[in-house]
């Protein structure tokens, strides 16, 4: 298990490294120069070059990648061009929205997807497993725009039990007002993903329903139901950890998507921000923050599939 945990977590660097190149080329070959962005227009053709050069940015790109590398081994992702604000303090302040919005997000994708797959696999044959399989189908073809607007129209100006939009000055120091704020984002993301793993649970599910082991115990006393739960289920468990570790991926960008919609200062909302205004140092740091986050859930669900399945020690 060590040396498994060990070699998991070397791919796990080596996918950083390559992740690093790819974000700093890709964005050193965006059209436009950084130095008269940042000089603005009245700037003189001099001063342009004594800010290039203030920048780092005639030094050759190998230099630069080195250059940011090292940093990042130091725990430093830069300095905003504009602001000058550090990279890391400014993901820490816009995380405090961002991430409890995805735990929010993941715990309603959880509830609406585990329970009612499985309750749509045991009930295929009745009118309530196919009315669940049916809407699961329209819910995961809807654009996570648009599911947010229809809940901003019915629970914010039609009920209106819920905020339309923003967060409070005070963010978590009034933690139910924070909380209210999040509530519909994270209904918005978490509903979508949900409908996408309602319809995995239910294609798990009756795989299991069809296996001999569930078969053989129900042809021992036990009901269909109770053999699924006690046999099928622990099995079907294990793909339920790999899809929802690929899940989170997709509610990180729902939620560069939700933030815009939503007005939540999280670092989605930042990213898009600092995007437009050609900020590289920051888009860089958030980029690759984004990535590890990624790419370390893979790694906690590998970990996971190994210690909950006893095959791929025996395996090895």
């Amino acid at each position: 298990m060590i040396r498994y945990a060990l070699t998991r977590l070397g791919l796990l660097v080596l996918g950083l490294v390559v992740a690093s190149a790819l974000i700093f080329v890709s964005l050193r070959v965006l059209p436009g120069d950084i130095a008269q962005l940042v000089g603005g227009t009245q700037a003189s053709p001099d001063q342009v070059e004594a800010l290039r050069e203030r920048l780092g940015l005639t030094a050759p790109l190998w230099q630069q990648y080195v250059d940011w590398i090292g940093g990042l081994l130091r725990g430093d992702l830069g300095s905003s061009l504009l602001t000058g604000t550090p990279v890391a303090s400014e993901l820490v302040a816009k995380a405090q929205v961002t991430v409890p919005l995805a735990v929010m997000s993941l715990t309603v994708a959880l509830v609406v997807g585990i329970p009612f797959g499985v309750l749509s696999a045991l009930g295929r044959h009745r009118a309530g497993g196919t009315a669940l399989s049916v809407g699961a189908q329209a819910l995961a073809a809807v654009p996570v725009v648009w599911a947010g607007m229809m809940l901003v129209v019915v629970f914010a100006v039609w009920l209106g039990w819920l905020p339309p939009q923003g967060f409070p000055r005070a963010g978590w120091s009034d933690p139910a007002a924070a909380f209210r704020a999040l509530i519909l984002p994270a209904l918005t993301i978490g509903v979508v993903e949900g409908a996408m793993l309602l319809r995995f649970v239910r294609s798990a599910t009756l795989q299991a329903i069809g296996q001999d082991y569930v078969r053989t115990a129900a042809a021992k006393g036990l009901t269909r139901t109770r053999a699924l739960v006690r046999h099928g289920l622990p099995n079907v468990g294990l793909s339920i950890i790999t899809v929802l570790g690929l899940q989170v991926a997709g509610i990180i960008v729902g939620a560069v998507v939700i933030e815009q919609l939503f007005t939540l200062p999280g670092v989605g909302r930042m990213l898009v921000a600092d995007v437009a205004a050609r900020d590289l140092p920051k888009v860089q740091g958030e980029l690759l923050a984004l990535t590890g986050f990624v790419l370390v859930v893979g790694f906690v669900v590998d970990l996971l599939h190994r210690v909950i399945d006893p095959r791929q020690r025996e395996a090895s």
